[in-house]
This record gives structure tokens, sequence and C-alpha cells, in this order.
């Protein structure tokens, strides 16, 4: 049985732990009002941006750019994977890592080659331990996080489709849904695929100067600057919220923890007691002998 001197030190190795997360869970909160409301300010823009994609995007022929031409055979496809550079936040990680590595054995499956541009410490690590194709990475870009971090992603990721060194680009990011909700995502990046408009929507037609297909070769590079930007945000601010839930979760574990090991310290002090107690009337009645 622990020694009521090893109790405690759990106890005190406990609170010790539990100021940690609870220091953890504050700087996860600063963090996170930041990045939420960057988020929010910029899901109306990505919206709209989109929108207006897919209106010009349906007046002109799919050879009007690049981007819109889709291969007869795809042999190989990019995936850029978004996950956090440090742990601590629950399932948050494997969570995308799990969808990535099911979206790589799919297309295996239908004898398609996946490369991987990592955007995360933690994803990169696991799927360089699985000997996995990786073309790029990219870690420390959470910590000062800005828009040109998103542009040199999203540059990258298609150089390889410009030089038909693979078919297509897809992203993974995890979506914010709420505090406690954060789910992977795939999205398609390239080649762009406008969405068909829904039954009964008002279609807007937009007037373009120059023309639609001359002022594509502006608006489709910051298509895809825009698409990263908004899986940046929603990466960041789906990381924060899961670090700050787990973080809370393991100081209540804390409180907890310490809650049963101060009854295990009263019972056994309580045992001293009584034995020392039993000691000295033995004691005395020995003397009374």
């Amino acid at each position: 049985m622990a020694t009521l001197r090893d109790i405690r030190q759990k106890i005190a190795a406990v609170k010790k732990t539990q100021q940690i997360t609870k220091a953890m869970n504050m700087v996860s909160a600063a963090k996170l009002r930041g990045a939420q409301t960057r988020m929010e300010q910029f899901r109306p823009y990505a919206a709209a941006f989109k929108q207006m994609l897919a209106s010009i995007a349906s007046r002109v022929e799919p050879e009007a750019h690049p981007f819109f031409q889709q291969a007869e055979k795809v042999e190989k496809v990019e995936l850029v994977l978004m996950t956090a550079d440090r742990g601590l936040c629950g399932s948050f990680n494997m969570n995308l890592i799990n969808a990535a590595d099911k979206f790589i054995k799919q297309k295996k499956a239908e004898g398609i080659g996946v490369v991987l541009t990592t955007v995360g410490r933690k994803g990169r690590d696991y799927f360089r331990r699985r000997q996995a194709d990786i073309r790029q990475t990219y870690v420390d870009v959470w910590n000062k996080f800005d828009f040109s971090n998103a542009q040199t992603v999203a540059r990258d990721s298609v150089t390889p489709f410009t030089n038909a060194e693979v078919q297509e680009v897809y992203l993974i990011y995890a979506n914010f849904v709420n505090m406690v909700t954060q789910r992977p995502v795939l999205i398609p990046l390239l080649p762009i695929i406008p969405e068909a408009a829904e039954e009964g929507a008002v279609s807007q037609e937009y007037i373009t100067e120059p023309a639609a297909d001359q002022f594509l070769e502006y608006l489709l590079p910051r298509y895809i600057n825009v698409m990263v930007y908004q899986g940046f945000l929603e990466n960041s601010t789906s990381e924060h919220a899961a670090r700050m839930t787990a973080m809370d979760n393991a100081s209540s574990n804390c409180k907890d923890m310490i809650t049963s090991l101060t009854m295990v310290m009263n019972k056994a002090r309580q045992a001293a007691i009584t034995k020392e107690l039993m000691d000295i009337i033995g004691g005395a009645e020995a003397l009374k002998g």
C-alpha cells in the first residue's frame, strides 16, 4: 500500500499538471478568439468569390483556361493535407490523418498514385514514418499566420498540375462547426469544376472588363489562393478549439484525480492514527497488568 508521503507527492504532481492544463486552456482560448474572428469575416468573402467564379465559368468553354481542363486518364493526384504542428488537442490531428489515409488507400485501389504536400508537423511526421510519397512539407506556419503562407502553398500545389505531373489536386482541412465539433473535409482544388446552380436559385450574370476568358487569367490563381487561405483559417480555428476542449477535459480529470487521491490519503492517515491509538491503548493496558 502507498505511504502517506507517496500519496502527497502524487497529489502535488497532479496539481502541477492541472496548472499547466489550465494555462494551456487559457492560451488556446485567447488564440481562438482571434482565429475565429478572422475565419467568420472571411467566410462570406470566400462564398461570394466562389459564386462569382461559378457564374463566369459557366459562360466560357473549358478550353478557356488549363485550370478547367480534366484529364482523360488520371494516373497521379496530389493531396494537400493540413494538420497542427503540436499535439495535446485530442483527436484533432488523427482525424485529419485518418481522412488522408482513407483517401490514399481509395486512390491506390483505383490504380492512382498519390503525392502528398503536408502543412503541419504532425501530418509530415506520420506519413514520413510510413515512407509515403511526400513532395513538399511546411512546418511552423501556424504561429505567425498570414495570407502569404496560403499563397505559397497554393502556388506550389498548382505547379505540378500545370506541368502535367498530376492530373488532380485535393485539399484536406478541419472545418470548424462549433467548439466541440471540427470535421475533416476533402475538397477538389484542380481541375476547377463550377458548381451547378441550385434549382430555383436566381443566377447572377457578371459583366467583366476585359472579356471573361481574359479575366479568368487573373481570377483563377486568386481563387486557388482563397480556397487554400480558407482552409488555413478553418484549420487554425479548429485546432485552437480542439486544444481548448482537450485541456478543459484534462483539467477536469486532474480535479477528479485530486479528489480521489485526497480520499485515499485521508483513509491512510486515519488508519495510521487508529494504529497509533491502538498501540497507546495496548501499552497502557500492559502497564496496568
